[in-house]
């Protein structure tokens, strides 16, 4: 049984749908999301809510909104919204045994955080991360590291588009670490830009547009039929593309 369920915007609560973040129309329009399977996917364009959906879920759910585990606390800036106050978590019977937000663009910070609590805890807490400071490897190697090594099995584990750091081989590899984890109990949801994660097996697709949320199947996402189209004959979608 996944560990979230559902989430749900508790419209009585939002004094203004014309404020940020009620005024995009992804979340003006939320009721209940529905989230009970083992990877959920969150898809759209830039601007219509991914990140903020996403966000407002794993601080709702206990993480820090910059991202890591339920016990990082720091604050580099607080630019995250105030979505998190006005939804509900609609938790399993279960608990996560362990869990962990990861984004892309605060991922620095994380490191960071990292390599402060190795200092004043001991070394060896960089052996849950690999065993060496995620600053000291490349951006993709260490988003690789943190999920084989910190990642665990029943955890809960948030991402917001976690393909920033990743080549082609390195979405793959994500893909297939994820499948290890829902194996042992492990639920994901993902707001992701990438057709190849979003293919994984069984995934649940919410994709995001002005007109609110829509679940589609993984070959009606819109970012599918763009990289097939572009595969297919680039020639052809350059005319287009560069036509005056």
């Amino acid at each position: 049984m996944p560990f979230l369920r559902s989430i749900t915007l508790l419209r009585d609560e939002v004094a203004d749908f014309d404020r940020y973040p009620f005024s995009i129309p992804a979340i003006r329009t939320l009721d209940t999301l529905e989230l009970d399977t083992e990877v959920t996917f969150v898809v759209g364009e830039n601007g219509t809510g991914k990140s903020t959906l996403v966000e407002a879920l794993a601080v709702a759910a206990g993480f820090n909104a910059e991202g890591g585990s339920a016990n990082f606390d720091f604050e580099t800036r607080g630019s995250h919204s105030e979505l998190h106050e006005r939804i509900r978590l609609t938790r399993g019977l279960d608990r996560p045994r362990t869990g962990f937000f990861l984004r892309a663009e605060s991922f620095f910070n994380v490191a960071s955080t990292v390599d402060r609590l190795a200092r004043e805890d001991g070394p060896s807490l960089l052996d849950a991360y690999g065993g060496r400071s995620l600053h000291e490897q490349s951006h993709g190697e260490s988003f690789l590291a943190l999920v084989n090594h910190r990642f665990g099995p029943r955890g809960l584990y948030v991402l917001d588009e976690p393909e920033a750091a990743l080549s082609i081989p390195g979405n793959l590899a994500l893909l297939r670490r994820m499948r290890q984890l829902t194996h042992e109990g492990s639920q994901f949801v993902v707001a992701t830009h990438s057709p190849i994660l979003m293919g994984y097996p069984g995934g649940r697709i919410y994709q995001l547009s002005g007109d609110g949320f829509e679940r589609v199947p993984y070959e009606e996402t819109d970012h599918y039929q763009l990289m097939r189209s572009f595969l297919e004959d680039r020639e052809r979608f350059f005319r287009h593309l560069f036509a005056d």
